[in-house]
């Protein structure tokens, strides 16, 4: 069997030990799946929480990570969408930081020609978490105003893009320079800092009907008291760590929502959610709305310094291993 490079996390030690570039078989797939050889791997939260143990998948180790991929593919069912030889994005759940991945068929999509591998690599979790946080689950409006935390990151581009792209007026929340750039650049319409009273100027521009938030912690009660009425709080994640508590007497004084978007969990299991949701962002594609912004790359080598850069708030866009 051919052998291929691939990165484990071997102990459950943090980013900065748990890594380590290894020879495997090339993965066999089963029904259902897809062989891709791959091109890049997108490099996510997920994976810094594997390296200590904290996510909710906890496959024994050692374990190859990486949950989304593009490249091409090898073998594919004939019932499958896509072909031999075809540039697709794929979300494998595990597996992606390799030469090659198994992906499940129907999370596998052919990749536009507009984009190349490293944004094929940013597209599916980012993008369709991001219709599913705004559309799906957040009932966003053409014209309302979408308030987004962690806007520089691979979610926060992608939710800025998407919600510019569907109509609405956008507000970015980011904590320096560099990051408000990369904020613009996705389509910020004002952008304010998370050190300084941005709950107060987000008032002040009229607040929010949509709040996205990934960063949990003390940002929380902020974010409700940032939006009009009936406003809708949606909670991604919790990147501060500390996961925060609502007192209901605030959603009812305000007839606000708070409302839990998490798009792998009900997506991955309902194949018509996927295609549905894939079809909608290929149209902001074509549209010119969705251009995935990649920020860090590495070759494949250099995963643990990806991992670390998260790790470490460091990142802006989507962070790519190149492994072609």
């Amino acid at each position: 069997m051919t052998g291929m490079r691939a990165i484990q996390i071997t102990e459950l030690s943090g980013p900065t030990t748990a890594l380590r570039q290894v020879e495997l078989p090339r993965p066999q797939r089963g029904p259902g799946q897809v062989l891709i050889e791959v091109h890049a791997a997108g490099v996510a939260f997920p994976e810094v929480l594997q390296t200590r143990g904290m996510y909710q998948m906890k496959p024994p180790v050692p374990f190859v990570p990486g949950s989304e991929v593009a490249g091409v593919v090898v073998e594919a069912d004939d019932s499958a969408t896509v072909r031999p030889g075809q540039r697709v994005a794929a979300m494998c759940l595990l597996g992606g930081f390799a030469d090659y991945a198994v992906a499940l068929a129907h999370a596998t999509f052919p990749l536009q020609d507009v984009l190349d591998f490293g944004q094929g690599a940013g597209l599916i979790l980012n993008y369709h978490t991001a219709w599913f946080v705004l559309v799906t689950r957040g009932r966003l409006k053409i014209g309302e105003t979408v308030l987004v935390h962690g806007a520089a990151g691979g979610v926060g581009t992608a939710t800025l893009q998407v919600a510019k792209g569907l109509g609405a007026r956008t507000i970015a929340v980011v904590s320096s320079d560099e990051k408000e750039k990369v904020a613009r650049a996705a389509g910020a319409d004002e952008v304010l800092r998370s050190d300084g009273p941005w709950k107060d100027q987000a008032k002040e521009l009229g607040g929010a009907d949509v709040v996205v938030d990934p960063v949990g912690g003390d940002r929380f009660t902020d974010s409700l008291r940032s939006l009009r009425q009936e406003g809708r709080l949606v909670v991604v994640g919790f990147t501060a760590g500390e996961i925060p508590t609502v007192k209901v007497n605030r959603l009812l004084l305000n007839n606000v929502d708070v409302v839990g978007a998490a798009w792998g969990e009900y997506a991955l299991r309902r194949a018509e959610v996927l295609a549905g949701i894939h079809e909608d962002v290929s149209r902001l594609i074509a549209q010119g709305a969705v251009r995935p912004i990649v920020g860090a790359r590495f070759p494949l080598e250099r995963a643990q310094e990806a991992i670390v850069l998260l790790d470490e708030r460091g990142a802006t866009g989507k962070v790519v291993l190149d492994v072609r």
